[in-house]
């Protein structure tokens, strides 16, 4: 798995990381944390982003040109693999 940033972490990173894995939920300070009491707007899975997978595959070109040429700003990489998904929904019983 590609990690997205490469950078090693300093010995006081490394410190810094092992401390706050040795604290217990009480040690925790959230006295300054707000409180979120209405989450109305909120959407759910908005963070989630899926681990992705380099794969190479052979597409017929009329149907790679049609992804491309059609849809919105995201890449056409992103509308074959919601395609992808949503026939998965439609068969996932079948399966």
């Amino acid at each position: 798995m590609r990690m997205a940033n490469t950078r090693k972490l300093t010995d006081d990173e490394h410190a810094a990381l092992k401390a706050v894995a040795a604290m217990t939920d009480d040690d925790i300070d959230i006295d300054d944390v707000p409180e979120r009491k209405n989450w109305s707007g909120a959407v759910r899975g908005a963070l989630y982003r899926p681990v992705k997978q380099s794969v190479t595959m052979r597409l017929d070109a009329d149907v790679v040109a049609w992804f491309k040429h059609h849809g919105d700003s995201k890449g056409y990489q992103t509308r074959i693999n919601a395609a992808l998904r949503e026939y998965i929904a439609a068969h996932e019983q079948q399966l």
